[in-house]
């Protein structure tokens, strides 16, 4: 289960850190550490928080550090102040390094968000897992090497899993792959905009939704006037810009902001005095209580919506099963952005014998 000793830890670069005093090194020798590499936009990276905090709380008093490296993904989180707001919105208690110029994320040679790296007190790399998952093998990696220095230290049971869908037995369907909505996104040919005027980078473009007999999986399409930045999509109307998404999932979420602006995300600025709200419609009408996802509010008129006050992940739709949809964005105010969409796929089932790691294409 653990590597052999041969890969040390390599050293920290300088940065700012949060939530404590800068690390080097040699101030770390004799401590197991884990180090994981996140962003505070990553579902991926969200879903593992709860069990990094558990982790902390059960082990830090034993000889455990972890430290965050937050490498961003877009250039709106490597703002301080964005970071800080999600630091205590998720109340994450160990120290944060921030890794704006991606430093420790080339020396420690990460590819995704998240990775994790398990370092024994000698400072040797001993373990390494990419994206979510892998929760009781990480958790037996830290108990072996918290005892490799304290033969006889009595650590609790490993945790159960804190979600349903992360228990053994779980189902685990390939949803729609995750969108990135500017026009630098992933993929060969930019972001994951259908319409057939494409991209017109840095330039407002009056967009009309195409028949629906021409959409395609693993596309999303807009209608009113957008601007095309090089990470998002942006509303340029006054009210009333969509936003159709076809999709297959459990649970989607999107990466929104006030603005896609740089001068005005760094400065907290918003473009207009218009509520910065986006409603959200699935297969014609406003979410039902079932189907909503956390970040989702509802007005007086049954409205569902979210409310965008700075750049951050919200949840639009968790359904009670993987299912097929259509959903629709309307954005309410000028200036609104869309980075990306991601999407989740698992789900508990009890008769699934072969456990979480099951895929079962739809």
């Amino acid at each position: 289960m653990l590597e052999p000793r041969i890969v040390r830890m390599p050293p920290l670069a300088e940065g700012e850190w949060l939530n404590g005093r800068p690390f080097t090194n040699s101030q770390l020798r004799g401590k197991v550490v884990l180090v994981d590499f996140w962003d505070y936009t990553c579902i991926n990276c969200l879903r593992t928080l709860p069990y990094l905090k558990q982790w902390h709380q059960r082990y830090a008093e034993h000889g455990l550090v972890i430290i965050g490296i937050h490498t961003p993904e877009f250039r709106f989180a490597q703002f301080r102040h964005h970071l800080e707001a999600a630091v205590v919105e998720f109340e994450i208690p160990y120290p944060i390094l921030l890794d704006n110029q991606q430093k420790n994320w080339s020396q420690f040679a990460a590819k995704a968000w998240p990775t994790k790296f398990l370092v024994d007190a000698d400072g040797y790399v001993r373990f390494q897992r990419q994206g979510e998952g892998y929760y009781q093998e990480t958790e037996r990696a830290i108990q072996t090497l918290l005892r490799l220095s304290q033969p006889n230290l009595p650590l609790p049971d490993l945790l159960p899993p804190l979600r349903a869908e992360d228990s053994a037995g779980a189902v685990c369907y390939r949803p729609t792959p995750e969108l990135h909505a500017g026009f630098q996104g992933g993929g060969l040919f930019g972001g994951a905009l259908g319409n057939p005027e494409g991209y017109i980078p840095n330039s407002s473009v009056i967009y009309q939704l195409p028949p629906v007999k021409t959409w395609q999986a693993g596309r999303f399409y807009v209608d009113g006037i957008w601007r095309a930045w090089p990470e998002a999509l942006a509303f340029a109307g006054e009210q009333g810009g969509e936003v159709v998404l076809p999709y297959s999932a459990v649970s989607v979420n999107a990466v929104l902001a006030p603005t896609a602006d740089p001068v005005e995300t760094a400065l907290e600025l918003r473009p207009t005095e218009a509520e910065p709200v986006v409603e959200v419609v699935q297969d014609g009408r406003y979410l039902t209580k079932m189907a909503a996802g956390s970040d989702v509010m509802w007005g007086k008129d049954g409205c569902s919506y979210v409310h965008i006050d700075r750049p951050r992940m919200v949840n639009l739709v968790t359904n009670p099963d993987f299912e097929s949809h259509t959903l629709r964005l309307i954005f309410q105010a000028r200036g609104l952005a869309l980075y990306a969409f991601t999407f989740t796929g698992c789900v508990a089932s009890p008769d699934n014998p072969h456990g979480a790691d099951t895929f079962k294409m739809p």
